[in-house]
């Protein structure tokens, strides 16, 4: 691990201590070795003025819900040191007091939440704090002889505390143990199990001083064949209906609709294929931190069906549960949050790809601490009944019930194809907004560029099954399966008479607005099927119910995708999926409408191109985001019962009417 500090940088912040505090934490935040989504804090001490004009010690410590890969100064709860200090010192404090004092005591009310662990930076007397969750000093300590070990590598440089449960207890821990401690000597602490503190009055120093622990840590690792024996396999093998009802089956138990990811790097691939995978991974996680994103252990795949996986992980769960609770402890669900798929990987589970991401990047580091400490002679965390104090802490306990309301389509994993403009890509951006996962499919590899990250693009042509396939397993492997589908591709040729209808024209109409759709609808099924609430909405057409001259194969090919819908409707109903079918008529922001094209049918009817835009019965104008937003409802909620409807969306015509 190396320094990534610049003085050009900093020289930015200069006259200011904790836009300095932001730059440096934001430079531990982006080292994944040292923290991990939300995990670390660090803090800063000023002496500033209050309204009275009163000289006063405040520490700036990292607040609540900030990560600090990205925080800024307006992510630090300014605390006044003096009450810090005090309730230091008091022999017992329950965490939620601790909280709610520490709330009391900040000098800016809108700020967020300071950290749990304010009084121990408080504590320490250097000006500037940093917290990290070094994976190769906790992989050192979670090893049988870790204290050892540590107190072996960095001699007197650094005090290393035995492990308590963060918060009070352990604030309260470190100072008694440094009661009498040489501050001066110190260049930092290590918490077994937990992390490592560096700090020194200078911000650069503070930082580099972590940075060079944390190296001295990876090279004794290094030293001792540890960091080599990370197993890696490049192929993984894996079934997606078998992954799609692995995922049905974990929201069942959830009791939410939930994703799935699969993680194929060969990092993964190589520990799932271990023969002491299960054994290492239901030892505990790398932090007891960790549990509140993975549960104590993960779901390990066997040889029987998903739903006896499941089941036997939930009643494992449960008797963790009966052997530690006490009174007042409200049971959490009993849903994995990972797996240890063999041959095929790891896999992570959570309501969002954000969630996701958090959880997968959590269960790779930890894999790999994992086989770093059985190399060193064995892997050896923290108990179950200290993991168990964590995971139900007073002050997570107190969090349940109080979410809010969640999106209508959150864990919801949606795949909208012709994707890239128009109605499908105003789709994507309306199930997003409901808070579905969506894959953006398109021929146009501009889909990739049209979405943010959070977005699973996908360029496809669907003429080719086997593309249609591919882009299916994808879909499956980001997200878990499928439960919603929009099926939108499609093109608008020119217009002509039957007698001037080509067969070249009508062939490829056809297979553009007809026979593509049948094809993803095909190859969709059997994962429809395993989904959650499962929904089909077909983007059909107005020419349907009134079709118009000149447009014989476009219409054709409609009329058939609508009666495709239909008969899918009578066949997926009893596997509980819904089929319906929306008919927009002049959607003019669309590619298929240039403003040339606009212009010539109103000419045609004598009309301005407003005009034209708006001659339906109730005069207002029809936009891709007015279908989007009828899509979303139909697959969500309000159109639970409803399938084989057919729905228009056109101003109100009275050809249709």
């Amino acid at each position: 691990m190396r320094s990534q500090w610049s003085d050009a940088e900093a020289a930015a912040f200069a006259d200011d201590p904790v836009a300095l505090r932001a730059y440096s934490s934001r430079l531990l935040g982006r080292e994944p070795g040292l923290v991990l989504h939300g995990g670390g804090n660090t803090s800063v001490k000023v002496r500033e003025r209050d309204f009275f004009g009163d000289e006063q010690e405040v520490l700036y410590v990292k607040g609540s819900g900030w990560d600090l890969a990205s925080i800024e100064p307006a992510g630090f709860a300014p605390v006044r040191m003096e009450l810090l200090l005090r309730l230091a010192a008091l022999p017992a404090l329950s965490d939620t007091d601790m909280v709610r004092l520490q709330r009391t005591a900040m000098t800016d009310p809108g700020a967020p939440n300071p950290s749990v662990e304010a009084i121990l930076h408080a504590l320490i007397p250097s000006r500037y704090v940093d917290h990290t969750h070094a994976d190769a000093v906790v992989a050192l300590s979670n090893t049988p002889d870790g204290q050892a070990r540590l107190r072996a590598l960095y001699g007197e440089r650094v005090l290393v505390v035995p492990y308590v449960m963060p918060g009070f207890v352990l604030a309260r821990q470190v100072f008694e143990l440094t009661r009498d401690v040489d501050w001066g000597r110190l260049e930092g602490l290590v918490l077994m199990h937990h992390g490592v503190f560096t700090f020194a009055d200078d911000a650069r120093q503070s930082y580099e001083r972590m940075i060079a622990l944390v190296d001295e840590a990876e090279r004794r690792l290094e030293a001792e064949g540890a960091l080599g024996a990370t197993a890696a396999a490049e192929v993984a093998s894996w079934d997606p209906l078998w992954l799609a009802t692995l995922r049905r089956e974990v929201a069942r138990a959830w009791g939410r609709p939930v994703l799935a990811r699969l993680d194929e790097r060969p990092q993964a691939v190589g520990f799932s294929r271990r023969d002491d995978a299960a054994t290492l991974a239901r030892g505990g996680t790398v932090t007891p931190d960790h549990v509140l994103h993975m549960k104590p252990w993960p779901l390990i795949v066997g040889e029987s069906e998903p739903e006896g996986e499941v089941a036997a992980f939930g009643e494992a769960y449960r008797a963790y549960f009966g052997r530690h609770a006490t009174a007042g402890h409200a049971a959490l669900d009993p849903a994995p949050r990972w797996a240890v798929w063999p041959g095929a990987g790891l896999v992570a589970f959570g309501p969002s790809p954000a969630r996701l991401r958090v959880v997968r990047d959590v269960a790779w580091h930890t894999v790999r601490a994992m086989q770093w400490a059985k190399a060193l002679g064995g892997w050896r965390p923290v108990s179950e009944a200290e993991l168990f104090e964590v995971e139900y802490w007073e002050l997570e306990q107190a969090k349940l019930g109080k979410g809010g309301a969640r999106p209508p389509l959150e864990g919801k994993a949606a795949l909208v194809t012709g994707a890239a403009s128009g109605i499908g890509r105003a789709t994507v951006h309306a199930l997003r907004a409901q808070g579905a996962a969506v894959a953006a499919l398109d021929r146009d590899p501009g889909v990739a560029e049209a979405f943010g990250g959070d977005v699973l693009a996908l360029v496809a042509d669907l003429s080719d099954a086997g593309a249609v396939e591919a882009a299916l397993d994808r879909v499956v492997a980001s997200f878990g399966g499928l439960d919603v589908l929009v099926s939108n591709a499609g093109t608008f040729p020119a217009g002509a008479p039957i007698e001037a209808l080509g067969d070249e024209a009508w062939r490829t109409t056809l297979e553009a607005n007809l026979t593509t759709h049948q094809r993803v609808l095909r190859a969709a099924a059997p994962l429809l099927k395993l989904g959650l609430d499962p929904a089909v909405v077909v983007v059909a057409s107005k020419n349907v119910p009134a079709p118009g001259p000149g447009a014989a194969a476009y219409s054709v090919a409609k009329a058939g995708l609508t009666q495709l819908a239909r008969v899918a409707a009578l066949e997926l109903a009893p596997a509980g999926v819904r089929v319906n079918v929306v008919h927009p008529d002049a959607v003019f922001d669309t590619g298929i409408w240039p403003a040339e094209r606009i212009a010539e049918r109103a000419a045609r009817y004598g009309l301005t191109p407003e005009q034209y835009k708006t001659r339906n019965l109730m005069g207002v104008e029809i936009g891709s985001a007015d279908v989007a937003a009828l899509v979303a409802a139909m697959v969500g909620p309000a159109f639970a019962k409803t399938t084989g409807a057919q729905v228009p969306i056109d101003g109100g015509s009275d050809r249709v009417i």
